[in-house]
């Protein structure tokens, strides 16, 4: 078992999802990467960089926790792969809880500050409660960054209705809109919030996965979550559940590899 746990937590995978969504006006491809947590395949993740390139896409989306909550750990693995890949793509960075972490200064001091600091070029677009239109295919993508209360151990927080209004507005429904929301907890919010497309993370695909059954614990210490990884759906939304592609704390993945994912948007 410890074999399999070290093989599945030094390889990912490229998986194919194709979505049909509303409003789209052309066609189009990116890659979602989540919950790196400062990985790194190859020499300076050339394996993922070769990967990225061979799919091509318009361009990328980080749902989240692209480093880790850790004061001494260095930042240098997602930082060189983000600004690597921003030379030939558009990146779209939306945060998650570890990247909140790092935001209290009283602990972390400005490693928070740094991060931005050092992916701030013209290509990547960090999403903090904000969004941005891509005006060539008709999409707005909003990054939420949803505060650290969102995500307790053993227990679900009740969102109030008009959370999501309040730090991210209204959705508009003359846009496909793509919403990174770290936190998959919340997919019936985030439905009835307007989203056409949801991009998730943080469960890193329940750290072990059984057969018929999926996965084992979420980071909320939740046995057999709901939402593990894959696709689901809330009405007229999909959730995409990135099962990441890195860990932190259990250095190990069981029968779970991680997984990049090439999806492809295609209007009504």
């Amino acid at each position: 078992m410890l074999v399999v746990g070290m093989i599945d937590g030094n390889r990912f995978r490229v998986v194919r999802q194709e979505f049909v969504v509303p409003n789209l006006k052309q066609d189009c491809k990116f890659v979602l990467i989540s919950d790196l947590h400062n990985k790194v395949y190859g020499n300076n993740n050339e394996s993922v960089i070769a990967a990225v390139k061979s799919i091509n896409p318009d361009f990328i989306v980080i749902a989240g926790d692209l480093v880790t909550s850790k004061l001494k750990e260095p930042m240098d693995a997602g930082i060189n792969l983000v600004n690597a890949l921003s030379k030939d793509f558009p990146i779209y960075y939306g945060l998650g809880n570890h990247e909140n972490k790092i935001k209290t200064r009283d602990y972390f001091g400005d490693k928070y500050e740094q991060l931005i600091k050092a992916l701030s070029n013209q290509n990547v677009y960090v999403l903090e409660n904000q969004n941005s239109i891509i005006p060539k295919y008709n999409i707005c993508i909003t990054g939420l960054n949803l505060d650290l209360n969102y995500f307790a151990h053993f227990r679900l927080r009740k969102m109030h209705k008009d959370y999501l209004t309040s730090v991210v507005g209204k959705s508009d429904d003359k846009y496909c809109n793509i919403l990174i929301a770290h936190n998959p907890d919340y997919f019936p919010e985030y439905a009835m919030w307007g989203a056409d497309l949801v991009l998730s993370g943080h469960v890193h695909g329940g750290i072990m996965r059984l057969p018929f059954i999926g996965g084992v614990i979420a980071p909320s210490y939740e046995i057999f979550p709901k939402y593990d990884g894959g696709v689901f759906t809330e009405g007229k939304s999909t959730m995409l559940l990135g099962r990441g592609m890195g860990s932190h704390t259990i250095p190990f993945r069981f029968f779970n590899p991680a997984e990049l994912y090439e999806v492809i948007l295609k209007s009504e």
